[in-house]
């Protein structure tokens, strides 16, 4: 199930699934060890004798955020229970406490209620050697291994503590403490290791017709006890929870404070909401030390075996940038140190990163066909870093920032791109494509190495390093005419997507349409109004187009993965949140006019429309009804949006001053 909101504070991550259940829990790096590996964490309500979990059918959900914030806002409703139930949740912002707030109201009022919180643990992402114990001195219980202590607390009332509990085993025929809720009653086990779950429960008492219950419920999570009892429900419960709630939902609305009234007034309410969102979710899944985490949607796991729970230099290098436009510099800061620390001493980047910076699992080979030595790289990621990190100078004018990189980051990677070079043909040497599914040379890898050169090239002028800036200017120029030569189709009338050069020199060319040879343009090498690109872009829009009811563009023709309609003629592949946008990156760069600028209108639009109710955007769709595919959130989806609206706000004021100027 597709998450729904996700709450962080750049060291933990909590996301929700569409019950308002939780699923993830991730501490002490975003994106590393999840604690619950996807599980079901379920909320119970006990009215009267009457029992229901949250993921009960008869539940009425609206879920949101309180704007401009990570606080949740949301409110369910049970007729069969007859309460309705109210959530302001979230991550303290500078403490790794996570915090609910309930209140509960029922329009016929209820003589005894209780509510039960249930945590499935797989501390450290295993279920094996983990402790959970009833610790009396702060009436909560304890979940344990090793350095990562999780403290389950609250407070029903006036007086702090949880009202009951339930300590046990689970698998091997055991289905977990939160079985033995729907009575009521929890057993009160002191402690059990193993696999394990817990359950608590916090007592209402009785209520008047339309008389709110109020409980505050809290997991603190740290690295030893006292982090979690002493620093934390301590302070919690002598500062009062509201103390925090005020203070992280103030400094996130502060933190996303940008001018966005250009937004609003240009693309409507609706847009810019999403604007706001998305740089909010992007924030939740960039770790505080640098690493930007591609999803932390857990339940991929179901299908590949692996998560999104990794930083790709290529990802970050997005959703950097798009950060960066919305003006948040110094977590972009952070990504760009990561960098160089992770930077392979070759000057390449690797597939793909863990939060500490240490190699991620990969399927890409170390050997080609004959047995000999390869680089498993997608060139593409180590060009967009130094291409993002020279916008990032653009927008800040950073010098002293930038100025350490220079010889740590932005020479070693320039100049093993400028030595990977095919001299056959001048084009980049083979890599994996962005997708990872394909070895060649790839369009959408030469764009990149274009803009990560060119940027190289431009930070060499900077410094008045006049050899490095001769060096990189002959690489772009060389590329260039290479592309020209050997890349661009006459036959097929636009750029493919890949070429191949195989063991006898010839070429062959992948004639199978991509949204992702974009790239060309999109990082510089060719003018958008090119008209090779002109010609390759239109055919995107025509033959990747979704002309089933749920729209959007497909990454390539007959995309296999995630694959619903197998009709390629109606569905070319699923619609893609980002390769949309692409599109309409497009037509902002080409637009002459204002009414030049509707499709992409249309296509911004397209994605508001299907959003989740929370404001998440996935990483696809099912081409027909429109529901979420794959994961969600999708970092990199909330970046090409927050790019799109950038473009085409700053397009539009270009526009009407030329308009205005006569020109």
């Amino acid at each position: 199930m597709p998450r729904s909101l996700v709450l962080g504070n750049g060291n933990s991550l909590v996301g929700f699934d569409g019950t308002y259940s939780v699923r993830d829990i991730y501490y002490p790096r975003v994106g590393d060890a999840n604690h619950t590996m996807g599980n079901v964490c379920h909320v119970g309500f006990f009215v009267d004798g009457k029992f229901a979990w949250l993921e009960d059918g008869a539940w009425q959900r609206q879920l949101a955020y309180v704007e401009d914030s990570l606080v949740s806002d949301v409110t369910l409703s049970h007729r069969p229970l007859g309460i309705s139930v109210t959530f302001e949740d979230y991550i303290d912002l500078a403490r790794n406490w996570f915090i609910r707030n309930l209140t509960v109201t029922s329009a016929a009022g209820f003589k005894a209620a209780s509510v039960f919180f249930h945590y499935d643990w797989y501390i450290e992402g295993s279920d094996i050697g983990n402790t959970v114990l009833y610790e009396p001195r702060h009436r909560a219980v304890i979940a344990y291994k090793a350095n990562r202590y999780f403290l389950i607390g609250g407070q029903s009332g006036p007086d702090y503590g949880i009202s009951s509990w339930a300590n046990g085993k689970k698998g091997n025929g055991a289905a977990g403490t939160w079985v033995d809720a729907e009575d009521g009653i929890l057993g009160k086990n002191p402690i059990e290791q193993g696999s394990v779950d817990c359950t608590v429960a916090f007592d209402l008492g009785p209520a008047a017709p339309n008389e709110p219950r109020t409980l505050n419920h809290w997991l603190c999570m740290g690295t030893r006890l006292s982090e979690v009892t002493t620093f934390g429900q301590d302070l919690i419960t002598s500062r009062g929870p509201d103390t925090y709630l005020g203070r992280t939902r103030t400094y996130w609305q502060v933190w996303s404070e940008k001018d966005h009234r250009h937004i609003d007034e240009e693309l409507g309410q609706n847009a810019s909401k999403l604007y706001r969102r998305s740089v909010l979710t992007a924030r939740t899944h960039v770790d505080n030390r640098g690493a930007v985490i591609a999803s932390s949607d857990f339940d991929i796991t179901k299908f590949a075996r692996d998560t999104y729970a990794y930083a790709w230099p290529r990802d970050g290098a997005i959703v950097a940038n798009s950060l960066d436009r919305a003006g948040h510099e110094d977590v972009t800061r952070q990504f760009f140190l990561f960098c160089q620390e992770t930077l392979v001493e070759e000057g390449f980047f690797l597939h793909k990163y863990t939060p500490y910076g240490q190699p991620g699992s990969s399927w890409l080979p170390w050997v080609d066909s004959h047995g000999g030595r390869t680089l498993p790289v997608q060139e593409d990621e180590t060009g967009l870093v130094l291409w993002s990190l020279w916008q990032h100078y653009r927008i800040h004018r950073n010098l002293d920032f930038v100025v350490g990189l220079y010889s740590t980051l932005i020479v070693p990677a320039a100049d093993w791109m400028v030595s990977y070079v095919d001299e056959r043909n001048g084009l980049p040497l083979p890599s994996w494509d962005l997708w990872e599914e394909r070895w060649g040379v790839h369009a959408f890898t030469v764009g990149s190495v274009w803009g990560g050169l060119d940027a190289a090239r431009n930070f060499a002028d900077l410094f008045g390093d006049g050899k490095a800036s001769a060096r990189y200017r002959g690489a772009t120029e060389r590329l260039r005419e290479a592309s020209d030569s050997n890349l661009y189709s006459a036959e097929l009338g636009r750029f493919p997507r890949r070429i191949t050069v195989e063991d006898d020199e010839s070429i062959t060319v992948d004639t199978v349409l991509d949204s992702a040879i974009y790239g060309l343009w999109r990082f510089g090498m060719y003018p958008p109004d090119d008209p090779r690109v002109v010609d390759t872009m239109h055919t995107i829009a025509d033959q990747l187009s979704n002309k089933a009811n749920g729209g959007g563009i497909a990454r390539y023709t007959d995309d296999y993965y995630f694959q619903v309609e197998h009709d390629p003629r109606l569905v070319p592949g699923n619609p893609w949140f980002m390769c949309t946008m692409w599109l309409a990156q497009w037509y902002i760069a080409t637009a002459k006019t204002q009414s030049d600028l509707e499709p992409a209108r249309q296509m911004i639009d397209w994605a508001v429309a299907h959003q989740l109710p929370g404001g998440l955007l996935s990483e696809q769709l099912d081409p027909h009804t429109g529901a979420a595919l794959s994961v969600s959130p999708l970092t990199w989806s909330h970046a090409e949006y927050i790019v799109t609206v950038d473009d085409y706000c700053s397009k539009l004021d270009a526009l009407r001053r030329k308009a205005g100027n006569g020109a």
